[in-house]
């Protein structure tokens, strides 16, 4: 008997997109899953966020009117999840960028799905083999600068200062640093610049001194403790004071528009720490990324159709200049 399995089977991938929508030799867009949380250092659970990502994003429209954008259409593969290494978070990061280089050909946008951030190492090593102009947006509640914790230099808590070491970091969301990190943000080497946070609207940094700091080729790492707890309290480490959806918005927005961003990752997802709808945020989060990379490149991008295309019309934005410079609206 012969199945046919479109008819009733739900595809494991992100969308539930089907075969041809999924297929990575013309997918614009590849997702590695990365279930790992080895060095957490409070509460744990990260390695389940992937999962939940992609079953929230099941319930996920395809089509995102503020961007006029279908992502079915533009095709997006979702890997089998990466194995943990268990010889040590440095063997992961060489594991990371091992995967992240498999995919990255230059021409597909390729995110990771976490997992704990460390992963951001390996995908960034990787990334800069082929954009010597790569920089990286790095949004956190947290410093992340430490050189070692708990006697490891591939910790969470040193995922930044492992970053700075491969190409300019920008930090957005910051409110939590030990003092010999303050220290170091307010003195800091060339390939670092941070923005402590500040939820106050008086005290937020402008978004043209974020962009400024940024090359044209831009690698967006997500620590999803960058949200205030009050919307994404599924952490590991959450962080009262945090930005909120629209400012996490605005800033995609911009640097998309205005910049190249040509990978990403979501991390830091404990879905059991939380209700339901914080794995539905961190899909919805994803699909921007992508959606706004997409929408906004310019080089041309793959369609599930097999033919090369020029990328669509920019939109126009949802969030106006002000007064000529990019602000927060």
């Amino acid at each position: 008997m012969t199945v046919d399995e479109g008819a009733f089977w739900v595809p494991n991938n992100f969308l539930a997109l089907t075969p041809e929508q999924s297929d990575l030799e013309t997918a614009a867009a590849v997702l590695i899953p990365v279930p790992y949380d080895s060095t957490t250092s409070y509460r744990t659970g990260a390695r389940y966020g992937p999962a939940a990502i992609i079953s929230a994003s099941y319930n996920l429209e395809d089509y995102d009117h503020e961007l006029d954008v279908d992502l079915s259409q533009a095709g997006i593969h979702t890997t089998a999840a990466l194995e943990p290494h268990m010889a040590g978070p440095d063997a992961m990061v060489r594991r990371v960028a091992q995967a992240v280089e498999s995919y990255d050909d230059g021409g597909r946008l390729v995110g990771l799905l976490g997992g704990e951030h460390t992963i951001a190492v390996g995908a960034v090593r990787a990334m800069k083999q082929r954009r010597p102009d790569l920089s990286v947006l790095y949004l956190d509640a947290h410093g992340d600068l430490r050189d070692i914790y708990m006697d490891t230099p591939y910790s969470h808590a040193c995922v930044a200062r492992r970053l700075m070491e491969i190409c300019p970091v920008v930090q957005v969301g910051v409110r939590s640093v030990s003092r010999e990190e303050f220290v170091l943000t307010q003195n800091p080497p060339p390939n670092l610049q941070t923005f402590l946070w500040n939820a106050e609207a008086s005290r937020l940094p402008n978004l043209q001194d974020v962009l400024d700091r940024l090359t044209q080729d831009v690698y967006v790492s997500i620590d999803l403790d960058a949200l205030d707890p009050s919307l994404m309290p599924a952490v590991g480490t959450p962080e009262p004071g945090g930005m909120d959806w629209a400012h996490l918005m605005r800033l995609i927005d911009s640097v998309a528009r205005h910049r190249r961003i040509v990978g990403f990752d979501v991390v830091e997802l404990s879905p059991n720490e939380g209700p339901h709808a914080c794995a539905y945020t961190a899909a919805r989060l994803v699909y921007k990324l992508i959606g706004s990379a997409l929408a906004h490149n310019r080089a041309p991008l793959r369609q599930h159709t097999g033919a090369v295309q020029e990328p669509p019309t920019t939109p126009s934005s949802p969030f106006p200049l002000d007064g000529g410079r990019l602000g927060w609206g």
